[in-house]
């Protein structure tokens, strides 16, 4: 008898030791992650907050999507028992492309360490640059199955740069101490996520899907929103064009006004050999915004389109604006023509609806939600600006090259302030 009970009883254990193992090496080898976005109100660009430090620490970045780096400000409280800045030619700075060694004449502390890397941080929003210190310390991020948030796991050796705190002074939320970004450079987040769980089967893919409280998401799909919501089934596919800077394009090869093509020059829609034209995507620019011939076409058609409906004064910085009660309201936003952005095959088109394509300026006043860029060729000729991308999913699959949109989740009944970010226990 006493036999018999020793058997169950290391069976039962066995059986117990291979459960907890299993479920550890789901927790130690995620491979998908998740991050809120809150929308700012005041300057319309897009906030995460990540654990950085040990003990770790909630801080908040701006999400660039074109940005280089992760960088922070360092000059007040940072405190870390992990912080590491490496030094001069190692293989960090090579990894991080720094060619440069830093002299810091302050009082060490991070940020400031001699014989340390030199890697230059930028304010998206403004321009402006400062040379940095290369640094290494520990960030967490939670895991996720793609419905809920899962367990936190940790990158214990995350490159990011720490920065003077002047590029905080113009531009961006008061509230935040950087800018994450994740554009397709070697010490990016996404790249940094992708080479650390590597070998876990994590995808080198990243998706936005941006509203008031939206989500962003690291690994590949499939993606919940309540309820219950796939929303990567309705995503369709474009070749993904990423520029020697790291930034990411899509080929657009027209406009369509409600089913009618728009008369633009072609040319500014493609990428010449001095970098110029194209469509880039970004988060930091709120609205799309257009080389002037393009949006002069554009403003002229779809004032056209919606000849019956008298135009108001605009609002800065739109061009054309109508009284908001003589639209009538559908799933999709306010009841106007289609924009298409047909893209590399005639078929495949990110349609832009009401909701995406019209925003309220002023009380009672709507514009159409699209910008004069000038007459400047140094840059993308189509910008898409955040406003466009909001409540569609927006799937960046480096592995695969390719773009993908689901154009309006509101058609499919959810939204992207729809992910459940109750924990699963």
């Amino acid at each position: 008898m006493a036999s018999s009970f020793l058997l169950f009883l290391l069976i039962f254990l066995s059986v117990s030791s291979f459960i907890l193992l299993s479920e550890s090496q789901k927790i130690s080898k995620p491979n998908r992650f998740v991050l809120q976005l809150q929308k700012d109100p005041k300057t319309k660009l897009y906030v995460t907050n990540i654990y950085k430090r040990t003990p770790s620490q909630k801080v908040p970045f701006v999400v660039d999507l074109n940005g280089r780096l992760l960088w922070v400000t360092c000059e007040k409280s940072y405190h870390s028992s992990t912080y590491h800045a490496p030094r001069c030619r190692s293989t960090q700075c090579s990894r991080a492309d720094s060619h440069y060694c830093h002299i810091c004449s302050s009082r060490d502390g991070p940020g400031c360490h001699n014989n340390t890397c030199g890697v230059m941080s930028m304010n998206p929003v403004t321009g402006l640059t400062a040379m940095s210190e290369l640094a290494q310390d520990v960030l967490s991020i939670q895991s996720t199955q793609g419905s809920n948030p899962g367990p936190m796991v940790r990158v214990p050796q995350f490159l990011f740069t720490c920065a003077p705190s002047l590029l905080l002074q113009r531009g961006l939320p008061s509230t935040v101490q950087g800018v994450a970004g994740l554009g397709h450079s070697p010490i990016s987040l996404p790249t940094q996520l992708a080479s650390h769980f590597g070998s876990a089967g994590f995808a080198p893919t990243f998706a936005l899907c941006l509203a008031p409280k939206g989500v962003m998401f690291f690994g590949d799909s499939p993606y919940y929103m309540l309820p219950n919501v796939d929303i990567t089934r309705p995503l369709s596919y474009t070749p993904l064009i990423i520029s020697p800077q790291g930034e990411y394009y899509m080929e657009v090869k027209s406009i369509k006004i409600n089913d009618k093509d728009v008369p633009i020059d072609t040319a500014l829609l493609s990428i010449n050999k001095q970098g110029v034209g194209g469509t880039k995507l970004s988060t930091i620019n709120p609205y799309t915004i257009l080389h002037h011939s393009i949006f002069k076409a554009v403003t002229q058609f779809f004032s056209k389109e919606l000849s019956a409906i008298p135009q108001v004064k605009p609002v800065a910085p739109f061009g054309v604006c109508f009284n908001s009660k003589s639209f009538k309201n559908s799933r999709v936003g306010p009841g106007v023509p289609n924009i298409d952005l047909v893209l590399h095959d005639k078929h495949v088109m990110w349609r832009i609806y009401g909701a995406n394509s019209i925003v309220e300026a002023a009380p009672g006043v709507s514009c159409l939600a699209f910008v004069d860029g000038g007459m400047k060729n140094n840059g993308a000729s189509i910008i898409i600006g955040a406003y466009q991308m909001e409540n569609n999913l927006v799937q960046f699959d480096m592995a695969r090259s390719r773009l993908g949109f689901s154009s309006s989740l509101l058609f499919y009944k959810t939204s992207c302030n729809n992910f459940n970010f109750t924990a699963i226990p």
